[in-house]
Parts: structure tokens; C-alpha cells; sequence
């Protein structure tokens, strides 16, 4: 086990509907850098993820509900995906001020699958370079992203990948480019 995010607390922001993997092994990648991760989502209680968007895959207990949750209280935020996890995000208005404050304050984030809708809705993507779910692209361009489809893109502290299959990629860059992010200069 490394340190490298040692004392680094982490925002996981999903709701139900997550897809699994998605959440879990970044979740690992950086608990396993020594960071702390807490999941915060719409409601409080559990939420249920699902595989490949269909099947129900258990639940994860949330931390703390977005509308009480603060961006000073996090040193960087992780978006995961499933297509029901964002879809629901990027209609609450908590969940999307969260996600805008973190894109304004320069704080990385890292976003996988769908994930990226939420930054789009918060009208954050204007002049980046991400990837995405393929489906989802044609919303990245029309929110002012330069979409490109690449295993992982990072882009000025955010980091982005495609899908679970790239999960590997994006785990590995998920810890050396927040670790770079939140070095002391």
C-alpha cells in the first residue's frame, strides 16, 4: 500500500443507479494511496448500484446528502457512471452546484462513463478535452467539450475515461494525476 494521498479526503458523488465498478475500484485505487473517500448522493441511507445498468449489484451507504456537503471540505471529487446515476444527478440542482464548485475552485476531478453529464449541466465543459460513454459525446460538444475517444484524457486536473473497460487506465491515472494535483508547490 502506498501514501501518496495520505490524509487527502475524497468526494464520491453518485446516487442509485451507479454502475458498480465505477465506484468501487477507483474507491480502492484510492484508498489503497491512503486517501479517505466519503459518498455523498442525493439522499441519505443506501444507494443501489447496478451492472452494466441493468442488474442490481448491492448498495453502498452514503456519508453525507450533497445538499449538505461542502467543496472546502474535499480535496478532490470523483464522478462515476451507469447511465441512471447521472441522468438523476444532473437534475438536482445540490448535486449540480457541487460538481460546478469543484470545476470552479480547480480541485481535480476525475469522471468515467456517463459521468461527465453532470459536469456539462453544470456548465463546466467549455474548452475541455475528455472522453466519455459514446452515447453521451454529442452532449459533451453541445455543452463546448472537445470530445475525443481515448482509454483516459486528462485535461488540467480533470481526468476522464470511456467505460469499465478502461477502468484500469483510469484508476492508475485517477492517483498519480491527484497526487500531482494536491503535492504541496
Amino acid at each position: 500500500m502506498t501514501e501518496e494521498l495520505h490524509g487527502k479526503k475524497i468526494a464520491i458523488l453518485a446516487t442509485d443507479g451507479v454502475e458498480r465498478v465505477e465506484l468501487e475500484e477507483p474507491r480502492g485505487a484510492l484508498h489503497g494511496a491512503g486517501a479517505e473517500t466519503e459518498l455523498v448522493s442525493l439522499h441519505t441511507g443506501q444507494i443501489n448500484a447496478r451492472q452494466m445498468d441493468i442488474d442490481p449489484a448491492g448498495t453502498f451507504p452514503v456519508d453525507k446528502q450533497v445538499a449538505d456537503a461542502a467543496v472546502r471540505d474535499y480535496d478532490a471529487l470523483l464522478l462515476p457512471g451507469g447511465t441512471m446515476n447521472p441522468d438523476q444527478l444532473r437534475t438536482d440542482p445540490d448535486a449540480v452546484r457541487f460538481a460546478r464548485e469543484f470545476m470552479e475552485a480547480g480541485k481535480p476531478v476525475a469522471t468515467i462513463c456517463h459521468g461527465p453529464w453532470t459536469l456539462a449541466e453544470a456548465g463546466a465543459l467549455s474548452g475541455r478535452r475528455l472522453t466519455s460513454w459514446p452515447s453521451i459525446r454529442t452532449d459533451l460538444r453541445n455543452a463546448g467539450a472537445e470530445v475525443v475517444d481515448e482509454e483516459v484524457v486528462v485535461d488540467d486536473r480533470l481526468v476522464s475515461s470511456r467505460g469499465p473497460h478502461d477502468l484500469p487506465a483510469f484508476c492508475n491515472a485517477v492517483v498519480r494525476e491527484f497526487t500531482g494535483a494536491l503535492q504541496p508547490a
